[in-house]
């Protein structure tokens, strides 16, 4: 009887380990990120002043980016990709949002294999409506907001048919219309502002 009694608590304490690891790296990830009290909403068509980004007429690209939250982690090569492919049609920025812990703008250009400009400001956050990590912005060249969401209805970017992030770029060099996006695209998934937890 003790022996049945010590393998029913052992299987529930690994069941319950597992569920909190569970929900530790993948679960909270799925939900939407809490809407902080102070959030100033910034509408798609507005103008977003960064003279920090000023470069030329092309659109603006800014990946909003914490080395320390798992989603940014898994969608450095897709981000990658995306400056590969649009890197001469659009400026790319980074803004590093990490208020844990210092990185270089060159450990951050060696993650991404691109030399392409970081920024340590969480102002431009703000300025673009972004309170978690990883989102995307993309502005036009007149730098009205084009698009502010997620990369992907997955955190590891690998549904094509979901790449929201790519989708709006295409839409953009076409002149199109901005696209229509389910919620998935707009409604941020991630790690929170303004520290970027894990």
């Amino acid at each position: 009887m003790l022996k049945k009694l010590l393998v029913g608590l052992w299987m529930a304490l690994l069941v319950v380990a597992i569920s909190f690891l569970f929900w530790q790296n993948e679960f909270k990830y799925s939900l939407p990120t809490p809407v902080p009290q102070n959030y100033k909403a910034i509408a798609v068509g507005s103008k977003i002043d960064l003279k920090c980004c000023l470069a030329d007429r092309k659109p603006i690209f800014i990946h909003f980016f914490n080395p320390d939250c798992p989603c940014s982690r898994f969608n450095i090569p897709h981000v990658s990709e995306l400056i590969k492919k649009y890197g001469d049609r659009i400026n790319f920025k980074i803004v590093v949002l990490n208020k844990e812990r210092s990185f270089s703008i060159a450990e951050i250009q060696k993650k991404f294999d691109a030399r392409i400009p970081v920024y340590f400001d969480q102002a431009i956050a703000k300025s673009c409506g972004v309170f978690s990590t990883p989102q995307a912005v993309l502005l036009d060249g007149s730098q009205n907001l084009y698009y502010r969401g997620n990369y992907n209805k997955t955190r590891y970017c690998t549904n094509a048919d979901s790449n929201y992030a790519q989708m709006a770029i295409d839409s953009l060099l076409k002149q199109n219309h901005s696209p229509s996006f389910d919620a998935l695209a707009l409604r941020a998934y991630g790690c929170s502002l303004p520290k970027c937890n894990k």
